[in-house]
């Protein structure tokens, strides 16, 4: 169960975080050569003790790369990932020369780093670090030649503007056209294209832990007369206004989708089936009671929950479809659970949603 942190407070944080590393892989391994090669030519004339700092960040970017995917805090193993990188960068500046080594320029590149993965709040503290770095191996290991000309410390803090603004342009960018893919637009909610990549990390980490995971099917009782009797603007304000009373029972590692119309999905990582079918529950009387739009609205729900390797996809969906299904037609406005899921052992990997499943509930 992982709970919200300041490098990461939403999913969303923490899924840039976990794609921005796989995205910049080849042109951070590219980078990493360009480097090596650099620091090769120059050895003569710096030193070849700079390859054993290389060699250190090699292991420090390898290290990373294999923990992102298993680790419960990817946001951590990528935050220090790049702290290691800038003490190994500040360590060779500082025996380099510290304002006149030609390494200072290279202090910047972290920071980049940062910008491309984090939210504004850590890149201004990332920021903040390098310039800190910046002042600590210039002014604080040859003050006087430092002051004796200051041009190579003034450029490098303005190389650090330019490049941490040009790459927060292109991230915000990037994260605008994201988000209109993965969000829906009706309710700020993350949409069924995020749910599959987002559920197979999950499972993932499960497998490893032995940790539950629990899904929950909420559909609204007879939307369709909602629309038909109050019109669809109406019905618009009753669904932004249920996934806000939804996401205001939720903690932050507990997720929220809408399937499309009239359907949710809550995807609850490290919370057994009992729990989440006393949140269900939960849920069922804060929409009752909160009147949507001010129209009386009941919701009915199915819950499913497995167990680490039994953890898969389609199981856990048809299960508490099945149990949604049952909830419908026993009168609506309840939640149903069904049996923990357990997994066949000749089960194949997830695949894509079932889409309109709820077709045959008839609202």
């Amino acid at each position: 169960m992982r709970r919200a942190s300041w490098l990461c407070p939403t999913e969303l944080d923490r899924s840039r975080v976990v794609e921005a590393n796989a995205r910049v892989r080849t042109i951070r391994r590219a980078g990493s050569f360009g480097v090596a090669a650099a620091l090769v030519v120059s050895a003569p004339w710096i030193g070849w003790w700079t390859l054993g700092l290389f060699a250190a960040s090699t292991l420090n970017f390898a290290n990373v790369e294999r923990r992102m995917g298993t680790s419960r805090r990817p946001e951590r193993v990528s935050a220090g990932g790049v702290l290691v990188t800038m003490l190994l960068l500040s360590i060779g500046i500082a025996l380099s020369g510290g304002p006149r080594s030609p390494m200072l320029p290279w202090l910047v590149l972290p920071a980049g780093m940062t910008a491309a993965r984090f939210r504004p709040q850590v890149l201004s503290a990332g920021v903040a670090l390098t310039v800190l770095l910046i002042l600590a191996v210039t002014f604080g290991t040859h003050p006087a030649w430092t002051m004796k000309d200051p041009v190579p410390v003034i450029a490098v803090l303005a190389l650090l503007v330019g490049v941490v603004a040009i790459v927060r342009a292109l991230e915000a960018a990037e994260l605008h056209h994201r988000g209109e893919a993965i969000l829906d637009q009706l309710t700020g909610l993350l949409n069924r294209h995020a749910l599959l990549p987002r559920f197979n990390e999950i499972s993932q980490q499960a497998s490893l832990t032995g940790q539950p995971v629990c899904l929950i099917l909420v559909d609204l009782d007879r939307f369709k007369e909602v629309n038909d009797r109050h019109g669809h603007d109406t019905g618009d304000a009753v669904l932004q206004d249920v996934a806000y009373q939804m996401r205001k029972e939720l903690r932050s590692f507990e997720l929220i989708y809408r399937l499309g119309g009239e359907e949710f999905l809550v995807l609850l990582p490290g919370v057994a089936l009992p729990a989440g079918e006393a949140l269900a529950k939960r849920l069922r009387l804060a929409i009752q009671d909160a009147r949507p739009a001010g129209i009386p609205v009941t919701v009915s729900l199915g819950v499913s929950a497995a167990l680490g390797a039994q953890l898969e996809y389609d199981s856990l969906f048809r299960a508490a479809d099945s149990a949604l299904y049952e909830a419908k037609h026993a009168g609506r406005n309840r939640v149903i659970a069904a049996p923990v899921v357990v997994q066949p052992a000749d089960a194949q990997a997830p695949h894509p949603m079932p889409v309109g499943v709820f077709a045959r509930a008839a609202g």
